[in-house]
């Protein structure tokens, strides 16, 4: 392991070690999963993984956070929210993720509270603070700890100690909830989001290994895969293929970013 890494990772433990107890808010994702294996070992069994299972992430994503935290042998409680009761998020401002944020980790903070664990933990790291990320303040108002981005762990780093610890999600594409596919201003609904998370899946079907299906309320869909996927996207077949899926989804104009995929696209208009 690169001595600099190693440094970090201990960091790290012994970071972890000092809270005695966490409750870890756990996607399933590269970050919280790293999080989670090396909270095990600093913690044993009391580092415990929470999950949210809400209208805004897949249910395979649900599914798959609790087979990753049982193989890591962590305890994992699933936490029911809906963010769409609340008409202030889907209305969908530039501040959406603050409210989305500030709700989840209030009741996180809550059930750390009556269960006496003494932090939770959050999966942002360095990298994170390079793009507009509002529900970092609800992190910060609410008192959450941050390890990987107090020990300087940026994503690259991330993936490099998870591999090192033989994580199989060391190599896992970028993820965000649904909701990030609607354009800020236009309203978030039950509905927009099932057919993107079908058109998504529909996509990943076609051997597209990163995908964005953004949702426009004028009828477009406007899809983004990694620039290296590009000219797959276009090839005649799958193009067709695209084209007849996204239209038994409701869509009527079906289009290909051609900057592909990057974090954080629809933050440019701010």
């Amino acid at each position: 392991m690169d001595e600099n890494l190693e440094a970090k990772y201990r960091r790290l433990l012994r970071d972890i070690e000092a809270m005695g107890s966490a409750l870890l808010a756990f996607s399933g994702g590269v970050d919280s999963t790293l999080l989670l294996a090396v909270g095990r070992k600093a913690l044993g069994d009391n580092m415990v993984a929470a999950t949210v299972a809400s209208p805004l992430h897949p249910g395979a994503s649900l599914e798959a956070a609790a087979r990753l935290a049982s193989r890591l042998g962590a305890e994992h409680v699933t936490v029911a929210m809906d963010e769409l009761s609340s008409g202030g998020f889907c209305e969908n401002p530039p501040e959406r993720c603050y409210l989305c944020k500030h709700e989840r980790y209030s009741h996180l903070v809550e059930i750390a509270a009556r269960e006496g664990i003494a932090e939770v933990l959050d999966g942002s790291q360095a990298d994170d603070l390079g793009e507009y990320r509002p529900g970092l303040e609800a992190v910060r108002e609410l008192g959450i700890r941050t390890p990987l981005l107090e020990a300087g762990f940026g994503k690259d780093e991330v993936r490099s100690l998870s591999r090192e610890l033989e994580l199989e999600t060391w190599n896992m594409p970028s993820s965000t909830c649904l909701a990030t596919r609607v354009p800020y201003g236009q309203r978030i609904t039950r509905e927009k989001l099932s057919v993107i998370e079908k058109g998504e899946s529909a996509l990943g079907e076609l051997g597209f290994s990163q995908v964005r299906l953004r949702y426009i309320d004028d009828g477009t869909a406007r899809i983004e895969v990694a620039p290296g996927q590009i000219p797959m996207l276009a090839d005649d077949g799958t193009r067709e293929t695209v084209v007849r899926k996204m239209r038994r989804l409701g869509f009527t104009y079906v289009t290909a970013d051609l900057a592909g995929y990057r974090p954080g696209a629809l933050n440019e208009v701010l």
